[in-house]
């Protein structure tokens, strides 16, 4: 009898035990629930999921960033560095090899044009330089007399009438010869052509050539044009609501319609003063930088950063938009788990500004939160987002 009670103590004994376990196991269960239920912004790695994830954790950055005006626009030059290549005289187009689009340097052969009339240019002027020793003489001469009253004055007005005539003659002629392209000098030597070299007056780009070899050039014809490439800017469209905001010296940032994501840099320099039809005006705008692959007339997305100031900022790659709202995830901490190391993450809803080079400014809605302490996640935030709401699809445990 007494091992029978002994027996049925024992019993009670391990169910009494098996019941506050039990009580426990629910506890810590409810428990658990429990924190999963208000961790709805919070994410769950394990080391392999936090290691093939690629997460990167970096800070929020205090960064000057302007507030910008979207603007449109071209690549352009001012009207003195579109220069269009003539021959004043005319004459037939004897060599080219001038195609739009060629680069030239300053100083290099652009076509040769050829006219028989050049080489009457050039005899008369020879021969008027021939003259002019002996009118020269004569004019000495005959002031001789006159001076020593041998000679009437007549004789010495005759004689300096022609020998300053023939002065006048030969100074037009050099014009003329210079204004074809002759070199005088070498027409002083003997070297008589009837064909001139026109060589390119700057370093730039064969915009248009509207010529061919044997073509008669006329006085009034244009043969080519050139951009001097040194002096391309950007052309910009303001509409009058914005023009108080533009100044000289402000950052303009820009890019070509076939490279959208390529921002390269202006500043401005010239504002239009009047006021066009359609309301606008034009800002023009220096190139920080030269560019080989910049045309004029090409058109150009630009932004002009008509304020600056330093806030807080986040790598655009760190933001993610979910729900019509922007997002950044945080990492929270680093724990073990059933033996498995954890990595924890919180997202949290930001408020966008300004971007620039890459970064946007943010400022938290949980303004309880020190921006400055906490750990951007920099990349693999859209891998954060994903799992976050996948896991929200499963039951809301963000595993």
């Amino acid at each position: 009898m007494k091992n029978i009670i002994t027996y049925i103590n024992r019993i009670s004994m391990v169910i009494l035990i098996g019941l506050a376990i039990a009580s426990c196991s629910s506890k810590n269960e409810r428990t658990t629930e429990e924190h999963h239920e208000e961790g709805d912004n919070t994410v769950e790695l394990t080391q392999a999921q936090f290691e093939q994830a690629s997460i990167v954790v970096g800070n929020f950055e205090q960064r000057v960033i302007g507030s910008e005006l979207r603007v449109n626009g071209i690549i352009d030059v001012p009207p003195q560095s579109n220069i269009s290549i003539t021959m004043p005289y005319g004459g037939f187009v004897k060599y080219t090899e001038m195609l739009p689009g060629t680069m030239v340097k300053k100083g290099q052969l652009l076509v040769v044009i050829e006219n028989p009339e050049f080489i009457q240019f050039q005899q008369d002027y020879l021969e008027s330089l021939a003259s002019q020793e002996f009118l020269k003489a004569e004019y000495d001469r005959q002031k001789e007399l006159y001076d020593e009253k041998v000679a009437s004055g007549k004789s010495f007005q005759q004689a300096k009438s022609d020998y300053m005539a023939n002065e006048a003659r030969i100074k037009s002629m050099e014009a003329k010869l210079k204004l074809i392209g002759f070199s005088v000098a070498k027409i002083k030597e003997g070297n008589v052509s009837a064909s001139v070299n026109i060589y390119s007056p700057v370093t730039g780009a064969i915009r248009e050539v509207y010529t061919n070899v044997g073509k008669f050039i006329n006085p009034q014809d244009v043969i080519m044009d050139i951009t001097n490439s040194d002096d391309l800017h950007v052309e910009l469209t303001v509409y009058e609501n914005d023009i108080p905001r533009i100044k000289e010296g402000q950052r303009i940032r820009f890019a070509l319609a076939n490279s959208p994501n390529e921002w390269r840099e202006a500043e401005v320099f010239l504002i239009g003063s009047g006021v066009r039809e359609d309301r606008s005006i034009t800002v023009h705008g220096h190139l920080k930088k030269m560019h080989s692959d910049l045309k004029p007339g090409m058109y150009i997305a630009a932004k002009i950063e008509t304020d600056s100031n330093k806030t807080w900022a986040a790598p655009d790659e760190s933001i993610v938009r979910f729900g019509g709202k922007h997002y950044v995830f945080v990492y929270i901490a680093e724990r073990s788990e059933d033996g498995q190391q954890m990595h924890d993450f919180e997202m949290l809803e930001v408020q966008k500004g300004s971007s620039e080079d890459g970064f946007t400014q943010i400022s938290l809605l949980e303004t309880s939160l020190e921006i400055s302490s906490l750990k951007l996640v920099t990349s693999g935030a859209f891998t954060l987002l994903a799992k976050a709401k996948n896991s929200e699809d499963e039951g809301g445990h963000h595993h």
